[in-house]
């Protein structure tokens, strides 16, 4: 796996714009203090399929294309695996804040590359252009910080649980301790281009899977 080196910053979290979904509001200022490396790509089937034994995809044929069918819960189990042969705590999902600074690189509009939704399609897999179903990663142009696929391909889980969106500022918040909903972010390949966006938020139960689902992985700055 390859991972970036994203440099601790603030950023604007949420949306005010007029796709906005009242889930993305009210806009709050959030602190990130430590660096963190995060996969240049979403987890791949031949990656998951080395750690776990099994490929629950349902789009296969090529080991690049993203793992989709797994829940947070198994996204759970395939960390620890991963973990125990590192023999540390080194890989985790990204909070919901840190994904949303990756994906802007300190931007604030809709998507990392500015407000024209024609040219989402140089940067993303999505409804018009993804021909229902995912692809490999890498195949498109990535963000500034040279991370592919953070708008669409697939739904990305992070580790929070959900939670509304408040004011004020945060340092690197977490989420809520208790709840039955797991966030996801980035829009999927059977998303439009609205739930592509740099701060568009969903959640669903830790046990769901869907073949918009997957993930990308944190590894820890030593």
């Amino acid at each position: 796996m390859e991972f970036v080196l994203i440099p601790a910053g603030t950023f604007q979290m949420g949306s005010n714009d007029r796709d906005a979904w009242t889930h993305e509001q009210p806009v709050q200022t959030v602190r990130i203090i430590k660096p963190f490396y995060l996969g240049k790509y979403e987890v791949t089937q031949g990656r998951w399929q080395g750690v776990m034994g099994s490929n629950p995809s349902c789009f296969t044929g090529h080991p690049n294309r993203p793992v989709e069918q797994v829940s947070w819960n198994d996204v759970q189990a395939c960390i620890r695996r991963l973990n125990a042969q590192e023999r540390g705590m080194m890989y985790r999902l990204p909070t919901e804040a840190e994904w949303e600074y990756a994906a802007r690189v300190r931007t604030t509009t809709r998507w990392s590359f500015g407000e024209d939704a024609s040219q989402l399609g140089l940067y993303a897999w999505y409804w018009d252009n993804a021909d229902n179903r995912t692809h490999p990663g890498g195949q498109i142009q990535p963000n500034p910080w040279g991370l592919y696929d953070m708008h669409g391909n697939i739904w990305e889980w992070v580790e929070d649980r959900y939670e509304s969106s408040t004011a004020g500022t945060a340092v690197e918040p977490m989420g809520p301790f208790i709840g039955l909903y797991r966030a996801h972010r980035g829009g999927g390949w059977n998303n439009d281009a609205c739930l592509c966006r740099s701060a568009n938020r969903n959640a669903d139960p830790p046990d769901h899977r869907s073949g918009s689902h997957g993930f990308r992985l944190v590894r820890m700055v030593e």
